[in-house]
């Protein structure tokens, strides 16, 4: 296994459920991110096909001008999923307790997994499960930044830096023997341009951006 199981406790313990059980209409990362993250979409995937995001909210992100044939979407947070209104369906379920998607094999032209997968306890079940469902040809695209829910994340991530977090995601993928064997992970990086002693005068910089691609290609 890719993690040891320290590596996969969190500070919270208690059931994600309840932590996830009211709804939160809000976005997790800056303009910024979420603009990079709508273009990797517009050059990866393909209009008219089938989407599911996973670990999802009530925004998706997804370019305005594109149609896809269905996007399902997954969470924790009923009224969160229902009012994004990109999604044709979508489900609850808990993938640290359960990670088997109710999905098909080879049903899906892409998964998507937007600034969660920090959350993940068990990241090879789901990875190995992602790619199940992905058709060949079949992409998958991680997206991260360095915020989180301290609390909820795994140790691993908490532990690591950024560049330590983009390893951990490419170990994910290669931890499932179709996405080690046919295609190498493929990372984009768009860090803060505001360098560290301006920040220290309190001009931030934006969230950095970090997004690991994949394909399913047998």
């Amino acid at each position: 296994m890719l993690l040891a199981p320290i590596q996969r406790c969190k500070l919270d313990e208690s059931d994600d459920t309840l932590f996830y059980s009211y709804p939160r209409f809000v976005t997790h990362v800056d303009d910024g991110f979420i603009d990079q993250l709508t273009n990797v979409y517009r050059e990866r995937l393909k209009p008219n096909t089938r989407i599911l995001d996973l670990m999802s909210s009530w925004v998706s992100h997804l370019p305005d001008e594109m149609d896809f044939s269905h996007v399902e979407g997954h969470g924790l947070n009923q009224a969160e999923l229902a009012k994004n209104t990109r999604f044709d369906h979508y489900f609850l379920q808990d993938l640290n307790k359960n990670p088997q998607l109710p999905l098909p094999d080879q049903s899906f032209d892409a998964v998507l997994n937007a600034v969660s997968v920090q959350y993940l306890q068990y990241p090879e079940a789901v990875f190995h499960e992602i790619h199940r469902i992905l058709k060949p040809g079949g992409v998958a695209i991680v997206s991260f930044s360095n915020r989180m829910f301290y609390h909820k994340a795994i140790q691993a991530w908490r532990d690591g830096s950024e560049a330590n977090r983009v390893e951990l995601v490419k170990g994910y993928f290669n931890s499932v023997q179709g996405f080690k064997k046919f295609s190498v992970p493929e990372v984009i990086a768009v860090r803060s341009e505001v360098p560290s002693f301006l920040q220290f005068f309190g001009m931030a910089g934006g969230d950095p951006f970090y997004a690991v691609i994949a394909y399913r290609t047998a």
